[in-house]
Parts: C-alpha cells; sequence; structure tokens
C-alpha cells in the first residue's frame, strides 16, 4: 500500500500503467473510491498511460485529523500533493467526475501548473436551484440520525446515476443494481456523505474560473440530473477555450457501468 503524508493528511493511493507514460490522475466525487476507477477506466488506458487513482479525505484509508467542515480547497491542496508525490510533480491529465471535477477545478485555480489538461464530468461552477436543494437534504437528512441502506438505497441513487433507458433495461438493470448494492454494503457513501458533500454544497469558482488558463474539456450528460446539463454550459462557458461535450442519453453515473467504453473512448482523444 502507498500513501503521501501532508500536514493535514494521509492520502492512499495506487498506480497502474507503464512507468514514464503520460500520467492521468483520476479524481472521484462523492461517495467514491479510488478502486472505483479501476473497474471501467483504468484498464482502457494502462497499455499508453500511467493511471493513478486515491481516496479522497473522507473515504476509503484516506485520513485526515483536520477539523472539518473541510473546503474544496482542502481537497484540492490533497490532490496537488498526490501530483507532485505519486507523479514527480509532472504535468497530468485530470480526470474526475461530480465532486470529483468541481475539486480538479479548484486545481486548475490554484495550481495550474500541474495541470495539462483537465476533464470535467457532471460538473458545474457553483451549487445552485435543484443541486443546493438536493445536496442540503440528503445532509439534512444524515445530520438527523437518518441513513439508507440496502434496496432502498440502490433504488434512490441509481434513478439519480443513470438515464432512464439504462433503469428500463432489463439485462443492464441487474448488473447496475449488483454494482449499487455492493457500493451500498461498503457503507462508505454514509460515513462519507456529510464531509464530503458539504464542500461541494458550498463551493462557488464562477469568478476564479474565468482567471484559469488550463485546457479544460467539459462533458456534460443530457439526462443528468444530480447536475443538469445547463451547470455543465455554464461551466465551459466561463473557463476560457473549454469545450463543451454534450453527452446524448447518459446520466450522472454512466461512466461506471452504462457507457464506459463510450466515454472512455472520448477522454482518451481529448487527453492524448
Amino acid at each position: 500500500m502507498a500513501y503521501i503524508e501532508t500536514e493535514n493528511a494521509r492520502l492512499f493511493f495506487e498506480q497502474t500503467g507503464p512507468e514514464g507514460a503520460p500520467d492521468i490522475v483520476w479524481v472521484g466525487g462523492g461517495g467514491t473510491k479510488g478502486r472505483d476507477w479501476q473497474r471501467f477506466q483504468t484498464p482502457h488506458f494502462d497499455a499508453k498511460f500511467r493511471s493513478t487513482v486515491f481516496d479522497n479525505r473522507g473515504i476509503g484509508l484516506t485520513t485526515s485529523q483536520a477539523p472539518m467542515p473541510w473546503t474544496i480547497e482542502d481537497f484540492a491542496a490533497d490532490v496537488a500533493a498526490i501530483i507532485r508525490g505519486a507523479c514527480g510533480g509532472r504535468k497530468v491529465a485530470l480526470v474526475g467526475s461530480s465532486l470529483g471535477s468541481a475539486i480538479i477545478q479548484q486545481v486548475m485555480i490554484d495550481y495550474p501548473a500541474l495541470v495539462r489538461v483537465a476533464v470535467l464530468m457532471g460538473s458545474g461552477a457553483w451549487s445552485t436551484g435543484w443541486g443546493w436543494d438536493y445536496q442540503e437534504a440528503e445532509i439534512d437528512f444524515r445530520k438527523k440520525g437518518g441513513r439508507l441502506d440496502g434496496l432502498m438505497s440502490v433504488t434512490h441513487y441509481a434513478a439519480m446515476l443513470y438515464p432512464a433507458r439504462a433503469l428500463g433495461d432489463r439485462e443492464l438493470w441487474p448488473k447496475l443494481k449488483a454494482l449499487m448494492l455492493e457500493w451500498m454494503e461498503d457503507d462508505s457513501n454514509e460515513t462519507s456523505l456529510i464531509p464530503q458533500w458539504d464542500a461541494s454544497l458550498r463551493f462557488d469558482q464562477r469568478e476564479a474560473l474565468k482567471t484559469v488558463r488550463v485546457p479544460a474539456h467539459v462533458f456534460a450528460f443530457e439526462e443528468d440530473i444530480e447536475a443538469p446539463p445547463q451547470d455543465g454550459e455554464e461551466l465551459a462557458a466561463l473557463i476560457p477555450g473549454a469545450k463543451l461535450h454534450l453527452l446524448a442519453g447518459m446520466g450522472h453515473g454512466s461512466w461506471y457501468g452504462h457507457k464506459h467504453e463510450e466515454i472512455n473512448r472520448l477522454i482518451e482523444r481529448v487527453v492524448t
């Protein structure tokens, strides 16, 4: 097991792919571990790229004694430490989803010299409207002692992550259900929800993103309920030179067991 020690965290990471190949660092969203990228993403890239995955603070084998609430800047500092410690400080491609994308956006703001290109999936420049209400409701539910378990949690989050065509696919749904059950039985989502989602709820990068000069690709999913495509459109408009990719028939979690092959091909194209 490999760790990077910082003043405020002990960061667990893993690497695959050839030494000396171009680096991709994968940044997970709320409730996801680094290993989640290893199921559907990194095997596609391991022949040509070195992939680094890690657990954000608040989940998995990464630990932090820093007082909460943690900010998006705290999470971005962790990513910078990963790049410096695991990738030798070389410029890397950063790929993220949801909260992971927001973290990458902050890395682009605070540590632009570390980023070669960024892929931002299912993201926005700030939390507002439906996105704010949804996240605040989840956090408040946990603060009052609530939790989601078993099939109830699976159906709740599946409806947030996948489009109707995927949920209604009688061959695909059992596979997605098994993936979701595995995730929920691990209990990581429940333990990480408040510390990670609070940062996702409260960030606002709208002004700072206008100063970014890092090449960026925004993947907005046309049927994304958690981060509606308007959020991605706004994000791409704020980052100078960013390219918007509006992906039809996909939802917030389509990278995980739904349209991952199509998404991987697009990621490979834009980071090469």
